[in-house]
This record gives structure tokens, sequence and C-alpha cells, in this order.
């Protein structure tokens, strides 16, 4: 071979080895950069990724905020109790399993075909490491019983859960109301004006077993201030997604509920339950001064603890169906015919109006003709001739038949309005109801009829189409206390506030509420007062000023007159008058407004009264007022000044 064939064999040797190796440079070059690409500048991304195959983020469900009294005492907090829960995938045959778990407690019959069924669905779903909750609030025996047995039972899970507990039970139901699984209803609402993402984290909290809702009362109104907001638990899983541990992280925690705070004094509505002794009715009790709800009392009354893991359709039936209605909500949602007790009301719009004057006086022989009716005052014999401070004193009829139609209904809805009735209260609760007002507008709109002066009459002494609550009779016993200033009741001293600013404030002359105050003070202090009796607090000198109440429920016929009117034993106690009792104390110093119901207790002075009196001397005797555990911050919603502004 010549030299020149040698030598271009051997260029194109180098220049094939040059160009293989520069191609193996760059590809060696390429790898090298993608390792540092991968290693090194996207590390923490695929780090996070390779986690996240093993660690899954499970939402956490807050816990929910207490609810206190005034002083700090709790009304609504946790505790914890047993819980018994079967896991799907470690049991084959579930039927088996819970029949082995109800020889150990007791699970009801119809209950253990359901609990088989959701079993298997969790099984079916792919979701078989989700434990099926069995049994709540378990006994100290039975949770000891079922620990002993869990590890011999496929799939028995025994542990201790967190749940919703009320201490007082039935002495604040109908203010705190109670809290419950939600239902499809309450996520609808709850989720209302959320975006999707925020809606479906709502509806995945409450799936966990641990989260309820409140369904009526504060707990309701206060939802989201108490509800707090889910986190994260950091889990280690396997392939199969079963989780094998937990990873600590303070970072993910749930935020809990806040604290709500109500101006009640739970010793107070204590007692004044304790004194209905038995008896359905309701009671208030307000600061005359700062506006604060001191004890909203209705009884008989339901437990909320039995709610908490849903209660049984026989249990609840037997709520529903008992004839003292433990379910209705009296203090505020109650609605009943005042009677005499709104006479204030009458004697005030008589005077706006300036159809009387104070000393007029009005003869009553117990009977008042009208048309082709006659309307009878309660006092067999008649009262004679009595002036306002005298009908007041002595609660007589056929005095504000009088004023009442001279007055007019128009006039007299009109002053009504002006002491809170006809609205419905909030003050951080649900259930309350407006009552009823009547007017000739309104019969006209909603009956399609007109109004007439025999009704007007009626209205006169509380009674007719007239509905009230105990809520809004302590408010207009407050403005007359007052001495017609203006007056803001609250009842949550740290908390959610209503959106509606529920002031009482419109004009009421001074003069007037005066007068109204000094009759008040002669039916319990003064000779001839329908409730002597009652004015002694027993605190050595205090006394409070009343006005007693009989609200008729039945109709009382001619001849049932004539024959003597059935009362007590002789009459189906359904068929008895109401009691009613409104006050205030001291009568020369106020503190405390009252009004008190007791439902077929006939006599206003011999059976609300002594109720009312009780109670407003436990009141002054502790001075439930003093100032609350709570401090006087912005955060809390003041009462007005005397010219109506905040303080």
């Amino acid at each position: 071979m010549s030299n020149k064939k040698t030598a271009d064999l051997d260029f194109a040797f180098s220049r094939r080895t040059a160009i293989a190796g520069a191609a193996g440079g760059l590809v060696w070059a390429g790898l090298v950069a993608r390792l540092f690409q991968l290693q090194i500048l996207e590390q923490e991304q695929y780090r996070q990724q390779a986690e996240a195959n093993h660690i899954k983020l499970q939402l956490a469900p807050p816990q929910r905020g207490r609810i206190l009294d005034r002083f700090g005492r709790p009304l609504a907090s946790h505790r914890r109790a047993g819980r018994v829960s079967v896991i799907p995938e470690q049991t084959d045959d579930p039927e088996r399993t819970l029949a082995q778990i109800a020889e150990l407690i007791e699970i009801p019959d119809d209950k253990l075909e359901r609990l088989a069924n959701d079993i298997r669905y969790n099984r079916r779903r792919n979701a078989a490491f989700v434990p099926v909750t069995i049994a709540n609030e378990l006994t100290y025996e039975d949770f000891a019983r079922m620990n002993v047995h869990e590890a011999e039972i496929p799939g028995l899970n025994v542990e201790m859960a967190l749940t919703r507990s009320y201490p007082r039970g039935r002495d604040f139901a109908h203010v705190l109301g109670y809290v419950a699984r939600a239902s499809q209803d309450d996520l609808t609402r709850l989720s209302d004006g959320m975006t999707g993402k925020e809606a479906e984290t709502l509806k995945t909290m409450f799936r966990h077993p641990d989260m309820r809702t409140g369904r009526q009362g504060m707990e309701r109104f206060a939802e989201e201030w108490l509800r707090g907001k889910p986190g994260y638990r950091k889990l280690v899983t396997n392939a199969h997604g079963r989780i094998i541990e937990e990873i600590p992280d303070e970072r993910l925690a749930p935020m809990p509920g806040r604290d709500l705070f109500v101006t009640i004094d739970s010793d107070l509505q204590r007692v004044a339950i304790e004194r209905f002794a038995g008896e359905s009715g309701a009671a208030v009790v307000l600061d005359i001064e700062t506006g604060d709800v001191l004890a909203m009392v209705s009884t008989p009354a339901f437990d909320p603890n039995d709610f908490v893991n849903g209660i049984s359709s026989a249990a609840y039936a037997e709520l529903r169906d008992d004839s003292r209605s433990p379910l209705y909500p009296r203090a505020h949602g109650g609605v009943y015919p005042p009677g005499s007790t709104f006479k204030m009301v009458v004697a005030t719009a008589a005077l706006e109006a300036g159809v009387i004057k104070p000393e007029e006086r009005v003869h009553c022989n117990r009977y008042y003709h009208f048309g082709n009716r006659t309307w009878h005052c309660w006092k067999h014999g008649g009262h004679g001739s009595v002036n306002m401070h005298q009908a007041i004193k002595g609660s007589c009829d056929v005095y504000f038949y009088e004023i009442a139609r001279r007055t007019g209904v128009d006039k007299i809805a009109e002053t009504a309005h002006k002491f809170g009735f006809g609205e419905s209260w909030v003050l951080g609760m649900t259930g309350g109801r407006s009552g009823l007002v009547p007017d000739r507008e309104w019969k006209q709109r909603v009956r399609k009829e007109n109004w007439y002066e025999g009704e007007t009459l009626n209205f006169g002494i509380g009674q007719g189409q007239l509905g009230v609550t105990p809520l809004q009779l302590a408010l207009m016993t407050a403005r007359i206390a007052r001495e017609g200033k203006p007056f803001k009741p609250r009842m949550i001293g740290i908390g959610p506030q209503s959106d509606v600013d529920q002031v009482l404030d419109a004009p009421l002359e001074q003069d007037i509420m005066a007068r109204m105050k000094a009759g008040m003070y002669g039916v319990t202090s003064e000779g001839g007062g329908t409730a002597y009796r009652s004015g002694d607090l027993g605190l050595g000198g205090p006394r409070l000023a009343g006005k007693t109440g009989t609200a008729q429920v039945r109709r009382i016929t001619r001849e049932e007159r004539a024959s003597g009117i059935r009362k007590g034993e002789n009459i189906a106690r359904e068929l008895r008058d109401h009691a009613l009792f409104v006050a205030y104390a001291p009568a020369d110093d106020p503190k405390y407004a009252i009004s008190v119901i007791v439902e077929h207790g006939e006599g206003g002075s011999s059976t609300a009264g002594p109720v009312a009196r009780d109670i407003l001397h436990y009141a002054l005797k502790t001075d439930s007022r003093r100032k609350p555990s709570y401090s006087q911050s912005a955060s809390l919603s003041p009462n007005l000044s005397d010219e109506g502004e905040p303080t």
C-alpha cells in the first residue's frame, strides 16, 4: 500500500474518531446537564412529588369553641367519651363482627343491618381503611369491656373521642340550642356564597365523625364564630392508601373555634328554673342599666346532650308529643295574650293621645256596655270611681275598656311598638318570634275584614288577637323603669352580633313613664294593689314594683258567669288561665326588670308574682349584674346613653 493511501486512511479514521468523540462528548454533556437539573436544580420539586407518593394530607376538623356564662362558667364545652368503630378492610364478615360486638354492648337490631351495609359500602368505594362508627358515648364499663376484647374481634377499633357537652343540661336548652351531624340541608345553608373549592372543603370536614354543626339557638347563630378552621394531618400511607403513621406538623394544625361569652348568670338561671317547681312557663330577667339579659328561662325543656350523637326516633317522638311541649322556646318564641300587664301600654297611649287626664275618673260597676254587648270587669261588684293610678293599681278592666275605646286601636298599636312589641328580638339566638300587634291595616290586609270597636275593648285589657313574648314583656318593663330612656338589650358579651341593630329608642315622655312607675308601685305597695303581698323582697327594705296579669285561654259563657266561673280543680288544666307578672326592683332605684308567665297558673298575684319576687330576691342578694369576667371592651355591644348615643 502506498504511503499516500495509508495517509488517507489515517486521516479518515482520525476524522471519524473525532466526530464520534465529539458526539459522545455531547451525549455525556447532555446526561450530566440533565442529572444536574434533576439532582440540583429540580431536587425539591421531585422530592415533594416522591414524598406525595407516600405522604397524605388528611383534613383535620377544628375543636368547637366553648360557650361560657358572664362569669366564665361553661355552658357548652367538650368531654372525652368512648367510641367503637369497625375498620372494613380488617373484617371479611361484617355480620359476624357486629354480632360479636353486640354481645358486649347494646346495639339495636334495626341498626345492625344498616351498619353492615355501611361497612360493605366503604369496601366497594376503595375506602376500606375508613372506620365506620358503631357506638358513641360508651359508659366506663362498656369502654373497659370493649378494650379487653379489641384484639379478639376482627376490625374492632376502640378509642376516646371528643364530643360536645352541655354540663347544665336542660337549664339552657332553648338559649344554646344544640349541635348535630350536618345534614344535606345544613351543608347547603353553610356553603351558601362559597366557591366550589371552599364548599367541597366544608363538606369534607363535616364528614368527619367528630364534626358537628349548630342546629338551634346560639349554636346555630354563632356557627362560624364557634366552628374554627380546619387543618390537616400529615399521614404516611402505603401503596394501597392505608395509614401507617402520622407525622406531627404544627404548621398544619386546625384553628380552634373561638369562645363565646353570654350575659346570663347561670346560677340565677338555675334558681329561676327551680322556682317554677315543675310548672310550665318562662321568665326573663334584664339588667336595666346595661341591657344584659341575666336569665332567660323556658321550662320544661329538653336535654341538648341527647342530640349530639343523634336522638332516636322514639325519643324524639316522646319530646314532640309531650303535652307540656319541652321543645317550645317559651321565653323568646312563646306567644301569649299579655292580659293586664299590657295596661301600662294602653294608659301610655291614652295620655299621649290626650283622650284622658290622669285624674279623670271612670265609674266601674263591673259592667261595660257597648253596642249590644256587655264586657265584664274581673272584680265582682266593680271598683267604683277610679282614676288612672287607681285603675292600674287595682287593674280595673272597665277603666281600660273606656280609655281603649277613646284612644283607638291604631294609636295603641303604635305605642306598643315603642315598647318592643311586634318585633322579633334576635339577641344571638334563633327561634325568636315577633308575636302580633294588630291594627286596622293588618286585619284588612290579612283577613280582608274591617276592624270592630268591640275588638279594641279586648285589646285594652291585653286580650283578643294581641300576642306577645315574655322577652317583650321584660323589655316593656325595662323601658318603664328607665322612664322612657333608650334601651338596647343584649345577650352576647363577646361574640358575633346581630346584623340588625335592635334598639328601643322611640320617644316616650318621661312624666308619663313616671306615672306608670307610680302605678306599678301601687300594685305591690299600696292598699288595694293586686299584688300587695309580692312587694316585699325579704331583704330588709327594698321593694319591687310590678303588675299582675291573667290571660284567658278560653271563652267564659254567660251561663258560667251566672253560676260562678270555674277554677282550679274544677276545670281541666289546659283550660285554666295563664298567670303573668312583670316587675322591676328595687322600686326606688331600678336595677332589674323581670317578666314571668306560669302557663295555666290562673292567678298573676298568687302564682306568677311570688316566682318573680323570689328570682329578684336572689338577683339582688347575689348581685347578678356585677361586672362580668370578660372585660368591658370595644368587642361588646354597648348600651345607649340618655341622649341615645353609644357610651
